[in-house]
């Protein structure tokens, strides 16, 4: 009888402990239920494609650079970037259709804001008398690969622009929109003119860009770059691989030791581009296999595409399901290249004022 009520009473300890553990704001890496276990810019998962079992807070969040300075130039920044951030798990077509096209976030824009998510990866095409976001194929939009009108979508970023008045953001259109004006208008209709960066600013030398604290001054504070090289002369909207150059995007990005450059950018190790562009995601989204991808390859991408790029760290980490991971995740790689900006050390959370590295 004694040994039984021995046992009972262990098991009823452990079982204590834990819910007394569960009940309060758990740290990146703890046991938890649910997302409200997990402390602040946590959230409560289970990466099964690493044999994980257990759920654990990892991170949704990376430390917010400007907290740290404000004064130094936009390319001595990194900014946690999500591939095609429009196409969420789970939407429906603004069209009425099933969505048959791959998706690649979890959450809204506005919830990808919030999380401190700051370049944006979207897809923009000519449909139904308009320009909409579609993850589609041939330069065509279709009822099955339209998610919704892309107004919708930049007036999220209006909103938040307009509430937070020291952040910066950027948008990356890989672009088929054909029709006259027709990226300066949509973008004018959600009330962004004011806010975007000129392109006569933008340095095409190699040169240091504007201070942060001085785009935030002169409210010039959303970046935005197509793939069309046309649109720069004909729209002012700046040609991207004027201004960064990019590694190999999908199965091609993901090569361990490897950080190769897409065609249309120039080489990783370019100096005349001063941002870089890390993608560090599949050819196939995959919303399982994604927190092993997020987790310690992305943090060994990071490092390689570094040496690539003549020992310089990425401006923009971009991702599927910028959530996922085994811990510490996107956000992780974000706060180690800025930590390396800025006081060049691995952990941001140490880096001082003064730009030096502490403890």
């Amino acid at each position: 009888m004694f040994p039984r009520l021995l046992v009972f009473l262990v098991a009823l300890l452990i079982q204590s402990s834990f819910l007394l553990e569960i009940s309060s704001a758990l740290k990146e890496g703890k046991t938890c239920i649910a997302d409200r276990n997990c402390d602040a810019g946590l959230h409560c998962e289970t990466c099964i494609a690493n044999s994980s079992f257990r759920p654990r807070c990892s991170r949704t969040q990376p430390i917010n650079p400007i907290s740290k300075a404000k004064g130094l130039p936009f390319n001595k920044y990194s900014w946690l970037t999500t591939h095609n951030s429009f196409a969420r798990l789970g939407e429906v077509s603004r069209t009425g259709s099933v969505i048959l096209a791959p998706t690649n976030q979890q959450d809204s824009i506005t919830s990808q804001l919030n999380n401190g998510v700051r370049g944006f990866m979207l897809d923009m095409y000519d449909f139904l008398n308009d320009v909409w976001l579609c993850h589609s194929f041939d330069g065509m939009c279709f009822n099955f690969t339209a998610f919704q009108p892309a107004i919708n979508i930049l007036r999220e970023f209006q909103v938040f622009l307009e509430k937070n008045t020291e952040e910066v953001v950027t948008i990356i259109i890989e672009d088929y929109v054909k029709s006259p004006q027709g990226l300066t208008k949509v973008f004018d209709a959600a009330g962004l003119r004011k806010f975007m960066f000129p392109v006569a600013r933008m340095p095409k030398n190699g040169g240091d860009w504007p201070r942060l604290d001085d785009m935030v001054r002169q409210n010039q504070r959303m970046l935005v770059f197509t793939s069309d090289l046309r649109k720069e002369a004909t729209e002012g909207i700046a040609y991207q691989w004027n201004y960064m150059v990019e590694n190999q995007y999908g199965n091609g990005g993901l090569k361990a030791g490897a950080c190769p450059n897409r065609p249309q950018s120039k080489p990783m190790s370019d100096k005349s581009k001063s941002l870089v562009l890390v993608n560090h995601f599949p050819d196939a989204a995959d919303v399982i296999v994604a927190c092993r991808q997020n987790s310690a390859s992305l943090l060994e991408s990071i490092k390689t595409c570094y040496q690539a790029a003549g020992q310089r760290w990425p401006n923009f980490i971009a991702v599927d399901f910028y959530k996922r991971s085994d811990g510490g995740g996107a956000p992780q790689a974000v706060d180690i290249a800025n930590g390396n900006l800025m006081c060049g050390c691995d952990n941001f959370a140490s880096c001082k004022a003064d730009g030096k590295c502490g403890q």
